[in-house]
């Protein structure tokens, strides 16, 4: 078993959360999460932009409302925008109407830069993965949850930059949906691993797409 993977079972106990994108095609989701951060998410978007590859950012509401011309960066060069609660709750450890408020007090901050899209349901991800059968049937009436395919642990320090890459790259698979993070702590194996991880599925044929 490949621990970047998510593990088989869990889209089948929580078959109305996104986990991977149905796809006989080479593409691939990548997502990054708890941005915007001057520096990380820079980065990400010099990379993105030099392989022309499009991308889901699950933002912070805090942090769009401290660095909003990043955030306009993101919505200007095509990438999709999700929610990522206000302050990164743990839905597990919040009472449901604190984690619903949070929520929206996110979408607020997202909404002073982008409208809504007509038709289609906006994108949620609980932060740490953490979300309660209550949270997930209220939210899901509005919101698409995304959760993950593969997870490439950038933010952990102890996992080698070597280790992280390679552990990403074996569990990726066509409509895997990958999680980075655009985020201070994430860094130093974001910019090893990112640029190297686009460049092998870049030439494997395989296309980068945002989930909407």
């Amino acid at each position: 078993m490949n621990l970047f993977r998510t593990p088989f079972f869990l889209p089948i106990v929580y078959p109305s959360l996104l986990w991977r994108v149905p796809t006989e095609s080479k593409s691939l989701y990548l997502t990054f999460d708890d941005g915007p951060m001057p520096g990380p998410t820079e980065f990400v978007l010099s990379e993105l932009k030099r392989f022309n590859a499009k991308a889901t950012f699950f933002s912070i509401g805090d942090n769009v409302g401290k660095h909003p011309g990043i955030f306009e960066k993101i919505l200007a060069e095509g990438h999709a925008i999700g929610n990522h609660t206000f302050n990164h709750l743990k839905g597990w450890a919040t009472p449901l109407e604190k984690y619903l408020d949070n929520i929206k007090a996110c979408e607020s901050q997202i909404a002073n830069h982008r409208q809504p899209i007509a038709n289609h349901k906006s994108l949620f991800r609980p932060p740490y993965g953490r979300i309660t059968l209550k949270q997930i049937k209220v939210l899901k009436e509005n919101y698409q949850i995304v959760m993950w395919d593969v997870l490439t642990y950038d933010y952990s320090k102890n996992i080698s930059r070597g280790n992280c890459l390679m552990g990403s790259i074996k569990a990726t698979r066509p409509g895997s949906i990958i999680v980075f993070h655009d985020s201070l702590k994430a860094e130093r194996n974001l910019t090893f691993v990112l640029p190297k991880f686009l460049d092998h599925f870049s030439r494997e044929g395989y296309e980068f797409k945002s989930l909407m």
